[in-house]
């Protein structure tokens, strides 16, 4: 069933080919065209285009139906196109002409648009979740240690000291940058298009602020060419934000890797979460974050990828914004999967105590010295800076002292409430 027939047969080949995916992703879209629906019709009636009786017998019909969607018993019938065609077909079969009465005053356009939209914004809050349980994890294990110290590296050089408190808590921030997009991305997700059919609107006498009511958007995609415009802006938008959360974790994951060969041994991950090499007996491998890596820059790819299918597209709707479904739907299950495995990976990571007692890292402790020298001594930074410098360069740079970190956000004042209340407020600002 198509809902565009008209009496012709369609090329076999050529069916198939511009079906492509649709039926098998339409299937995630399905309870939301149905709520479109449901919000579509009540719609209608209010404006006279449907009957009270008809309403009546629909919307306990289209309940019924979202109810299956939802319990994941929803099907596409072997020869119907796509969702909006099969939740058509099946109200006609059940209702009879009431049924082919649903579609006045809309394309499948503005369907899949506000399905789109409905699907992006259920998916977003159970992102920002998996964002925040991350997020507790990191912050949890920054305060735990706090005062266990590390190397920390620039130019992939032994720099100054650090601590495990202020790398897990680093990573805990880049967290809030994150969750400040997907919020973006979730305004701009909230946004009615149902109304704007196929693009130009419709002489249908609709009243579009009610269904915003009815689908608890913020407000419109107010004019009906921008509406269309938007279907491949949105999901690139989105994906910007899905790409920034996927870059902090695949950066925490490539520190893991690093830190947990033999070379560093900074951390370690318990043996039941390590894998085996099928030659070498002793190798215990850190699967788990190298996947993390390669699954995040996979997500990181996708805003790229959806700009190649839209970006010299003009105004107006074209078919190849049906590819962006194929990339833009699975991509949340993905990015889903990598936060809660990154929170369970960090929960079970084992830190090394005692790092710094290594010679290797005493020049860690030079910056530490001049700035004793220039505080303690009164000595000018630039003498004090190359006098150290010399015992380096001599070989008897000792340094006895202790750190005095005390600024905001420094290994001695890590200021984690601080970063806290940024992210619940992150969490309290949007839906």
């Amino acid at each position: 069933m198509k809902l565009w027939d008209k009496g012709y047969p369609l090329d076999g080949r050529i069916e198939s080919f511009t079906v492509g995916k649709d039926r098998e992703l339409d299937l995630f879209l399905a309870p939301y065209d149905i709520e479109g629906t449901i919000a579509h019709v009540t719609m209608l009636q209010s404006v006279g285009l449907l009957e009270k009786e008809e309403l009546e017998v629909l919307l306990p019909a289209l309940e019924a139906l979202h109810s299956k969607a939802l319990a994941g018993k929803f099907t596409i019938d072997e020869g119907v196109e796509d969702v909006h065609s099969q939740v058509e077909f099946l109200l006609t079969e059940e209702l009879g002409e009431v049924g082919k009465k649903v579609h006045s005053g809309r394309s499948r356009n503005d369907q899949v648009l506000v399905d789109l939209k409905l699907f992006a914004r259920s998916e977003l809050k159970k992102t920002r979740a998996a964002v925040k349980e991350l997020f507790d994890t990191l912050l949890e294990r920054s305060e735990a240690t706090r005062d266990i110290l590390m190397p920390g590296y620039t130019h992939m050089q032994v720099a100054m000291p650090s601590s495990f408190g202020l790398w897990f808590g680093a990573y805990a921030e880049s967290l809030c940058n994150d969750m400040e997009l997907i919020n973006a991305a979730m305004r701009v997700v909230n946004r009615n298009p149902l109304g704007s059919a196929a693009g130009y609107g419709s002489s249908a006498p609709l009243d579009r602020d009610m269904t915003t009511s009815l689908l608890h958007f913020d407000g419109l995609d107010v004019n009906s060419v921008y509406a269309q415009m938007s279907r491949g802006k949105t999901e690139r938008i989105v994906s910007f934000a899905m790409a920034s959360a996927a870059e902090t974790v695949g950066r925490l994951a490539m520190d893991c890797c690093l830190f947990g060969s033999q070379n560093f041994g900074f951390v370690h991950l318990p043996d039941l979460l390590t894998t085996g090499s099928s030659i070498m007996p002793h190798k215990k491998n850190p699967d788990v974050f190298e996947l993390l890596r390669a699954r995040c820059n996979r997500i990181n790819s996708i805003p790229e990828q959806i700009r190649m299918i839209t970006g010299n597209l003009p105004s107006g709707y074209f078919r190849d914004m049906q590819l962006v479904k194929e990339i833009f739907i699975p991509m949340f299950a993905e990015m889903d999967d990598c936060l809660s495995i990154a929170s369970y990976a960090v929960r079970n990571l084992e830190v090394k105590d005692g790092l710094m007692d290594d010679p290797l890292y005493q020049q860690a402790f030079s910056v530490e010295e001049v700035n004793r020298r220039v505080s303690g001594e009164g000595i000018p930074f630039r003498d004090a800076y190359r006098s150290v410098g010399k015992e380096i360069q001599d070989g008897t740079f000792v340094f006895k002292g202790t750190l005095h970190h005390t600024h905001q956000g420094s290994i001695g004042n890590l200021c984690n409430e601080r970063i806290r209340e940024r992210m619940e407020k992150l969490m309290d600002s949007c839906f």
